[in-house]
């Protein structure tokens, strides 16, 4: 067949992989100047570095992204420590992990900051938490997360400890927006992926730059495989004539025909490219409903080590200001001549991402001053914010049930996203598999 991909990001580039490694003529277009959409990295010359635009974490039960990472040869930049630790104000440390004695602790109720009848109420409520996830009752995604912990009994130390952090990793959202049924269904998934693989679900990093790992690894594969890619090529249309896919149509009119066709690019980019399918409303129901989430991520540079025990720490009672500070030494093996690079994250950073940049610094160093009693005396000497508005999506109550297949009425067309119908929200898991599932629909049709 004669396929195009519409959009770079990382559903697009695993649809044209594979694709192309079904033999396939494959034509990729991105509207942007280059490929990576989501997943990227941002050169800093001031500083010499290639910083990510946002840190991004594996979970060990993906299956479809690694299946691109080994189509395209950067499985093994992936490493999984097994923990990370929690981290108090003024210094305090205590590891987490999800296995083992970490594990059975956190089961139990013993979470970082819960104490006396807490660890009780908090072990009973997180026993009905995953029985509701495993058996859910009809009503689940007609109350925000919030309602659902205070539904269970899960008191507010756990929440601040573990239970927030949670949703807002899972979902990017925060715990009174998200529906309870979103991070229901990826408990649920987690479960289900850990029974399979016969070990706990684990977190872990990559070890290189997101441009290494998912970019230039594809572009090689790219040229090997005979794929063409069209970057700064904006698509007006995707073309359907009698129930049928004809090509697309760019914005400055050029006509390119194809006999199949992959739409994969963000739900806030969708709208215009498929008003020609005949469930178009679907299309339209999804992007009135999964409306945008910010994620801030800083780049700091300092001039001394702030003392962290691990490479990802998670700090307590920090939403919405700083929640996980990454050591980017442990995790990609660098040596800190001239300075130590540290990178955080913000989820759901509806307030953050208003600041100036100098404000947001100052605010993440004071943080970090807060909770690293070595980071008191340090000094930014480079620092990068990244703003990405559109990070996300969110799935508030109600939303259940908007996000289409991939496999369309249209013979010959399908769609890929993280926004798509997948066992993930959005996740890079979610983009793969959603490609995945895409890639197969027009196989098998």
């Amino acid at each position: 067949m004669k396929c195009i991909v519409v959009g770079g990001g990382l559903s697009g580039m695993a649809s044209a992989v594979w694709l192309a490694e079904a033999g396939h003529e494959v034509l990729l277009l991105e509207r942007r100047a280059a490929l990576g959409g989501r997943t990227i990295a941002i050169p800093q010359k001031a500083i010499n570095d290639v910083p990510d635009n946002g840190q991004h974490v594996f979970a060990s039960g993906y299956e479809n992204l690694f299946r691109y990472l080994d189509s395209v040869g950067t499985r093994q930049h992936v490493k999984f420590p097994g923990h990370m630790t929690a981290r108090m104000p003024g210094g305090k440390t205590r590891r987490a992990g999800f296995w083992g004695l970490e594990g059975l602790r956190a089961m139990v109720g013993d979470l970082p900051g819960v104490s006396g009848l807490d660890k009780l109420r908090t072990a009973r409520a997180q026993t009905r938490l995953f029985r509701e996830a495993l058996k859910q009752p009809a009503d689940l995604d007609q109350i925000t997360a919030e309602q659902w912990f205070d539904r269970c009994g899960l008191p507010h130390s756990a929440r601040r400890a573990m239970w927030d952090g949670i949703v807002i990793g899972l979902t990017g959202d925060k715990t009174d927006i998200s529906s309870a049924k979103v991070p229901a269904d990826l408990l649920v998934t987690g479960i289900r992926k850990g029974i399979k693989m016969r070990t706990p679900v684990s977190i872990g990093f990559p070890t290189v730059d997101l441009d290494t790992l998912f970019v230039h690894s594809a572009e090689r594969f790219f040229q090997d495989h005979g794929v063409t890619v069209r970057t700064r090529a904006p698509v007006k249309s995707v073309d359907i004539d009698n129930g049928k896919v004809q090509g697309v149509t760019l914005l400055d009119d050029e006509v390119l025909a194809a006999d199949a066709v992959i739409c994969a690019v963000p739900v806030w980019q969708v709208k215009d490219l498929l008003v020609q399918m005949p469930e178009y409303h679907k299309i339209e129901k999804a992007v009135e409903a999964l409306t945008p989430v910010p994620i801030v991520s800083v780049n700091l540079y300092l001039d001394r080590d702030i003392g962290m025990k691990d490479w990802g720490e998670i700090l307590y009672d920090g939403e919405g200001i700083l929640e996980q500070v990454w050591d980017r030494q442990r995790m990609h093996g660098r040596d800190p001549k001239d300075n130590w690079f540290f990178s955080t994250t913000v989820s759901a950073s509806y307030e953050l991402i208003k600041k100036s940049n100098a404000e947001i610094v100052t605010i993440q160093m004071d943080m970090l001053r807060r909770y690293y009693p070595k980071a008191r005396d340090a000094n930014v000497v480079h620092s990068h914010i990244v703003r990405m508005p559109n990070s996300t999506f969110a799935q508030r109550p109600g939303t259940a049930g908007v996000r289409p297949e991939q496999k369309t009425s249209v013979q010959g067309l399908a769609i890929a996203g993280d926004w798509t119908n997948t066992e993930w929200t959005t996740t890079m898991e979610g983009a793969c598999q959603s490609a995945a599932r895409a890639v197969e629909a027009l196989l098998t049709s």
